[in-house]
């Protein structure tokens, strides 16, 4: 009888250990870009654009979610000229942002519409996805209203005519 005791013990300790962790439930797409702290720029810069209430909507959404690394790529004039101007931060923004759920593995060789307007360049080869010229490092991150894809890049619209 010890002996099964003491066998059962590892079990009773990790489940235990399980139990305690907190279990992560789903949230909706800008809730689950505050939650990551490798997406604080992202985060920021969407509530500063007046997006977050968008990004909590009912969706689907897919967002394109450039890195905080991403963001420090970006020269810092054109950084400091998108703070200044809410409406072109908006616009760039909205550029990573699709009005459609798309997981990588659903992902084409082609293009899909951005919330912005203009047309974003998806592409595929084996487990790689690339939007435009970033590529996608952590993808399928799950929201109530979406998914998120971390890329490591941010993307500029086309200059509008």
């Amino acid at each position: 009888m010890n002996r099964r005791f003491l066998m059962a013990l590892p079990l009773a300790a990790l489940l235990a250990a399980c139990a305690s962790q907190p279990v992560s439930t789903p949230v909706s797409v800008a809730d689950t870009i505050a939650r990551d702290p490798q997406l604080s720029t992202l985060s920021g810069l969407v509530r500063k654009a007046g997006l977050s209430d968008t990004l909590k909507a009912a969706g689907p959404y897919t967002v394109i979610a450039p890195t905080n690394d991403a963001f420090q790529a970006v020269p810092a004039r054109t950084m400091a000229e998108l703070s200044q101007d809410p409406a072109r931060l908006k616009d760039v923004l909205s550029f990573h942002l699709v009005p459609a759920r798309l997981a990588a593995s659903e992902v084409k060789n082609a293009s899909v519409k951005s919330s912005q307007g203009a047309n974003l360049s998806l592409s595929k080869a084996g487990e790689f996805v690339t939007v435009e010229d970033a590529m996608v490092q952590t993808a399928d991150i799950a929201a109530t209203n979406g998914v998120v894809h971390k890329v490591d890049r941010v993307l500029l619209p086309p200059a509008r005519r």
